[in-house]
């Protein structure tokens, strides 16, 4: 496009229903941004106005909370439950089954709450627009108080005689989240560090204070808050701007008048302290758990404002250099100090008054002193001496060159910009565009480097600043079932002051809401969503960018595709050659590459020079590719990535072999420095994300495949760590002599494939590399080891502190004779947007839920954040019942088979492209294999899915099953397992 044609054409442009407020190139996004306001309503619009089909449309509130009851979260849930013009009861639901999005979701923030869509067919982009804003504007909510109950929160009674309960899907979303001790501790951060404003409160909501919440407060906020005068609507891409201006101010805005609402919805600034803060709390842990050494300290300052475009990015690339990189001067500083095995830090930067934070975990509850005064003492020295220009360049260099690529993965660029908008313009209407212009901020920061610039910024923001917060986190057992015996008290002491009328009520409630869950929206209100014809979907798949060479002796597949002269490069190595015993360590490897000293670098050092010279390499140790013609075969890979420009290949492959085959695994301090920090990131995710943890180590239990994946990246894996972690000091020469054996194993000749994304150009500088590099490269030959599996069924329950659970179930259908075709895609989608849904999150109340069919024949269904155990494995069980009932109208049909077809056209960009085509060929996958797939999924009818009914009851019967949750509540049901242990281990465990 033309950006200086384009500009000319928009500069004066003007309406009667809009005032312009700016119009200007936005040279780093090659678009024209344009900032109106409707006249009448006041809502605040901004267009970013381009040649990209992949649009962006997004309608945003100011939505500050006033108290905990998370009414901001339940109205962003119940806002998509129906409305005016589309009063199907899952509007969202309907919308992810049958459009072609390439995004769609809804987000609550700390005091915002925004509604975007995504799609590249403008028909589709259209639809999902107008129920949006039909349904912030025109909600159900206001006509049927169980959409509150149901996504909010409600009491649940069966009888008499049952147990008074709580349930809703934010309630045990929240839950959920509030077991996340990370979550605990942002969560004290905010409300400690801004006691004036609202920020104190939880937007989200507090599962102790949700209930507190009426429905007629509910709605009241959303009446003062919902206006257009409060809102910011935008929309990026390639689309007819008079058009959409129309639609907006006939369809909605025109309705409103801005002088009907006066609220005020900015966030007051908080002003800074007279002394900082130093304040001790408490998160839960499991009883078998241990206390020691498990403690977070944190050291918390408030940051300007996000409206400072120069602070903004520069308080990035200062974090960065502190304690993002590879032996950033205040990560080593506490590690060396003994302080916590994991340092990390966050700059929050996505509302108002942004917080800087540098966390210690796993800390001895001791040292919080310690911790401040080495803390203080590092930052002092790095503001008098001065902080590694080398550090600071690398770090500037490695956030340029992300900004530019603008390379975010499956999501949408569009959507990626916006995100970005928000933080300058919901405190500025007039400033949407500040962090989309940072191609000059750099330039800027670029000249600071050796002007003492990021050391002011130390000594003003992060040593001399009062607005400031210790705060120490110390693990307590027994805190959540305290916890759960208040709210059981909470419930019983409420039922015992219930007359029976009262109690039948609440019953009488609870009945109505199941039958309200029950009811199928009608076809008439079904029919109110627009969907798209089969006509309007692409009848073949995404062409592979399969060019297979040869280079001295070595294959490579070239995906020639324009890069803007950046070149994606990839080195794949077959583990083959790996013993079973050794395969947990090829994980290790490719955690403890790149982190460690080299011949002619040090660690720091080699980042460092990664970043300035390129757009980073990493590693992964875990790939494996299943064989699409030979089920039980698949390869174990590991990988190198690396990208840069063209005229930087040479430097990515010396890079490449200073880390393969000069790394000096046996620095002793870092690598237990290393183990600790792996540790620590495990056991992280897998709190947050137990659903992963279930299906994985339920999935290698008879799956081959999957048993591999689980010593690599896994539970396995993390016990595997653990162990090393825990007997480091006797292990350490093992551990290494394994990892140089590892080496001698993987990198050879004869196990590599390369990849490489670019065009001809960039080819014929790649090839000259790779030739250079494979000098170097050993042809090494070894007997290709034995893959060992005894498959062996143990019915797990992984007990922890979670207030909820994470249940999955697993099987396998090519074992029972059954094959793969594109028809289960299609199921996948009907399970997880139908039976699922309507059972598990809607009726059960768990925030999501999830299905899987592998071409190997592996499958599983899993929830997420659920208040339930055995409820949901019922709920499993039955599919299969579903399946053979399944009953539905060709119109429905084609919703799911677009849905399905969504999933597959997510749009790429180059580099996805590529890894995508690259994929298929280690698969033994070609076109006609997507081609096959895809033909089945567009012939795909009501039949094609019942004949799917044994496969899912065969799979089910296997009876393979994995709960991560509540260590009472897997205590309770404990005679469904074979083994109960816990999540998190301890030394000894």
């Amino acid at each position: 496009m033309d950006l200086k044609a384009h500009f000319d054409k928009l500069k004066n442009f003007s309406r009667d229903d809009y005032e312009t407020i700016s119009v200007e190139q936005l040279e780093d996004l090659n678009s024209v941004g344009l900032l109106l306001k409707h006249k009448k309503s006041g809502a605040k619009i901004c267009l970013v106005s381009n040649d990209d089909n992949n649009k962006v449309f997004s309608i945003g509130f100011k939505t500050p909370p006033t108290n905990d009851t998370g009414t901001q979260h339940i109205i962003e849930h119940s806002t998509l439950c129906g409305s005016r013009k589309y009063p199907v009861k899952d509007p969202f639901v309907e919308l992810v089954k049958g459009s072609l999005n390439t995004f769609l979701n809804a987000m609550t923030y700390p005091d915002k709450t925004i509604y975007p869509v995504a799609s590249c067919n403008d028909v589709d982009f259209k639809n999902l627009t107008d129920v949006y804003m039909d349904a912030v504007f025109y909600p159900n909510m206001y006509k049927e108080k169980k959409i509150f109950m149901q996504e909010g929160w409600h009491y649940e009674l069966e009888s008499k005689d049952a147990p008074l309960k709580f349930n809703g899907v934010v309630f045990n979303e929240m839950k959920g989240a509030f077991s996340s001790a990370d979550d605990v501790l942002a969560r004290y951060t905010f409300s400690s560090l801004f006691p004036d404003n609202n920020y104190k409160y939880e937007s989200g909501g507090d599962p102790e204070v949700i209930p507190d919440l009426t429905y007629e407060d509910f709605l009241k906020y959303h009446g003062e808050y919902y206006h257009p005068v409060n809102s910011y609507i935008y929309i990026y891409g390639d689309f007819d701007i008079n058009e959409r201006l129309d639609y907006l101010a006939k369809e909605y805005l025109d309705n409103f008048d801005k002088a009907d609402v006066n609220i005020n919805t900015d966030i007051a600034y908080q002003k800074g302290f007279d002394k900082p803060l130093d304040l001790v709390r408490e998160y839960a842990i499991a009883d078998d758990e241990s206390e020691e050494n498990n403690t977070y300290f944190s050291y918390n300052t408030v940051v300007g404002t996000s409206t400072d475009d120069k602070l903004y990015l520069a308080m990035d690339i200062l974090d960065y250099a502190l304690v993002l990189a590879p032996g950033a001067p205040l990560k080593q500083a506490l590690i060396d100090a003994g302080i916590g095995t994991d340092i990390y830090s966050d700059f929050e930067s996505s509302f108002y008054q942004p917080i800087y934070s540098i966390v210690a975990k796993n800390a001895n509850a001791d040292k919080k002193d310690e911790f401040v005064k080495v803390v203080n003492e590092t930052l002092t020295k790095l503001r008098d001496e001065g902080i590694n220009p080398r550090l600071l360049l690398a770090a500037l260099n490695y956030y340029e060159f992300k900004y530019r690529e603008a390379d975010y993965g499956p999501f949408p660029k569009g959507l990626m910009y916006y995100l970005n908008m928000n933080d300058s313009w919901f405190y500025d209407e007039t400033k949407p565009f500040v962090h989309v212009k940072e191609g000059k901020i750099y330039a800027e920061l670029r000249e600071e480097i050796d002007k003492g610039y990021f050391e002011n910024l130390i000594d003003k923001y992060l040593l001399n600043n009062n607005h400031k917060l210790i705060l120490t986190l110390n693990p307590k057992k027994g805190l959540d079932e305290a916890r759960r015996q208040k709210e059981a008290k909470r419930l019983a002491d409420y039922k015992a002051t219930l007359t029976d009328e009262q109690l039948e009520e609440i019953i009488k409630s609870t009945k109505e809401l199941k039958e309200y869950q029950d009811t199928p929206s009608s076809q008439k209100d079904l029919e109110s969503i627009p969907m798209l014809k089969l006509s309007d979907i692409e009848k073949n798949p995404e062409k592979l960018y399969i060019d297979k060479r040869e280079v001295n002796g070595v294959d490579v597949v070239f995906s020639d595709l324009f890069t803007n002269k950046i070149a994606y490069s990839l080195l794949s190595f077959d583990c083959k050659d790996v013993p079973d015993e050794l395969i947990p360590y090829v994980g290790l490897l490719s955690t403890v590459m790149t982190s460690m000293d080299t011949k002619n670098y040090s660690y720091q050092e080699l980042t460092n020079e990664i970043n300035i010279n390129s757009g980073g390499i990493r590693t992964d140790g875990a790939a494996i590719y299943s064989d699409k013609d030979d089920l039980d075969k698949f390869t174990i890979r590991y990988e190198l990535k690396g990208k840069s420009l063209y005229n930087k290949l040479d430097f990515i492959f010396d890079m490449y072999k200073e880390i393969i085959y000069t790394t000096k695994f046996d620095d002793y301090k870092r690598l237990k420095e290393i183990l600790a920090r792996s540790k620590s990131r495990l056991e992280g995710s897998m709190v947050s994300a137990g659903n992963t943890v279930a299906v994985m180590n339920t999935l290698s239990q008879f799956s081959k495949k999957a048993h591999y994946s689980n010593l690599m990246k896994g539970y396995q894996y993390y016990s595997f760590i653990e162990h090393l972690n825990a007997n480091f000091d006797e292990l350490k020469e093992t551990i290494v002599s394994k990892l140089n054996e590892l080496v001698s194993y993987i990198f050879n000749k004869d196990n590599l494939v390369v990849h490489i994304t670019a065009d001809d150009e960039g080819y014929e500088l790649f090839e000259k590399s790779l030739k250079k590099f494979l000098e170097a490269v050993p042809d090494n030959k070894y007997e290709v080891a034995k893959r060992e599996y005894v498959p062996k069924k143990v019915k797990t329950g992984f007990t922890s502190s979670s207030q909820v659970q994470y249940v999955a179930m697993c099987g396998n259908y090519i074992k029972e004779g059954y094959e793969y075709t594109g028809a289960l895609k299609v199921l996948k989608v009907i399970f997880s947007y139908d039976y699922l849904w309507i059972n598990v999150r809607v009726k059960g109340g768990a925030y999501g839920c999830n299905s899987s069919f592998l071409r190997n024949g592996d499958m599983y269904l899993s929830s997420y954040r659920d208040p339930n155990l055995k409820e949901t494995i019922d709920i499993f069980k039955k599919a299969y019942e579903y399946v053979e009932n399944f009953d539905v109208s060709d119109r429905d049909m084609l919703k799911y088979i677009i849905g399905t077809i969504s999933d597959l056209d997510t749009p790429l960009n180059p580099s996805a492209k590529g890894i995508r085509s690259f994929s298929a060929y280690l698969s033994n996958a070609d076109y006609d294999t997507f081609a096959k797939e895809r033909k089945e999924i567009l012939e795909c009818d009501v039949k094609a899915i019942k004949a799917l009914a044994p496969i899912v009851k065969l799979a089910m019967e296997q009876d393979y099953l994995s709960v991560v949750g509540n260590q009472q509540v897997i205590q309770d049901n404990k005679e469904i397992f074979d083994e109960v242990k816990p999540l998190i281990l301890s030394s000894g465990n």
